[in-house]
């Protein structure tokens, strides 16, 4: 079971994408999050408690160098760091924002397969337990690529991960720090990803996810891939943008 929403190394509490076609987008992800009698996402996509944990951006111009993909915003020690040895391991920086002293407070990275992210600092503010469970957040991560172990290295150096290898399949979980919980999977790129690129797969959970289905359809989205056993779903939507749908457990 994946936890990535958490405050501290290598948790993940926010995602953004700068999007075309943005009033039609916006339009898309309100319909799709906000179904079910309890809601857990508002119509301007924050989270049912209020908080920001999605965004959705229109792709002005000084945006249109970022993939078109959602990006996790990775929490980190030392972001100037962390950019640093992602360069040195074959990613590129495509954004790095600094204080007026100089110090680094974000960076934009791709990683070598193509899967873009953010890098922040930890943040401080403590994620209430009690809320994690009916609210919208990052539910889980995932990634597919050509070249598990070497992507699995990549993030363990970069973000601060460690690596079990030993899940079937050739899928690596990426454990928090201390080894205990699984944040994300990078799986191997096969048959069975279907035409999914290696971008990382955000799911998000909302309280009907058969409804919110319908709407991915009536929407002009499409989905790609379901699970069976978990039913997750993963979309692409109406600009070809993908992420994931789970049921709220």
């Amino acid at each position: 079971m994946q936890n990535p929403f958490y405050a501290g190394v290598g948790g993940v509490l926010s995602a953004d994408i700068a999007v075309p076609e943005h009033a039609n987008e916006l339009e898309f992800y309100q319909k799709v999050l906000t179904t079910g009698t309890s809601p857990l996402w508002r119509e301007d996509l924050s989270n049912n408690h209020g908080a920001p944990i999605i965004g959705l951006g229109e792709r002005v111009p000084e945006y249109e160098a970022l993939p078109l993909q959602w990006m996790p915003h990775f929490q980190v020690a030392d972001v100037a760091m962390s950019a640093h040895q992602a360069v040195e391991l074959g990613g590129t920086e495509l954004m790095h924002g600094k204080a007026d002293d100089g110090s680094s407070q974000w960076a934009v990275i791709v990683d070598p397969s193509g899967a873009a992210f953010g890098l922040i600092p930890v943040v401080d503010d403590a994620v209430e337990a009690s809320t994690q469970e009916r609210s919208g957040r990052i539910a889980s991560l995932s990634l597919s690529v050509s070249d598990v172990p070497r992507i699995s290295n990549f993030y363990e150096q970069v973000i601060g991960w460690t690596v079990d290898s030993l899940a079937k399949q050739g899928m690596h979980a990426m454990l928090r720090p201390d080894g205990k919980v699984a944040v994300a999977e990078i799986d191997p790129l096969n048959d069975g990803c279907g035409d999914v690129p290696s971008v990382w797969i955000v799911g998000l959970p909302v309280d009907d996810i058969e409804e919110s289905l319908r709407q991915v359809q009536e929407g002009g989205g499409e989905v790609v891939i379901r699970s069976d056993d978990t039913g997750v779903a993963v979309i692409r939507d109406p600009v070809g943008v993908y992420f994931a749908l789970q049921p709220n457990h």
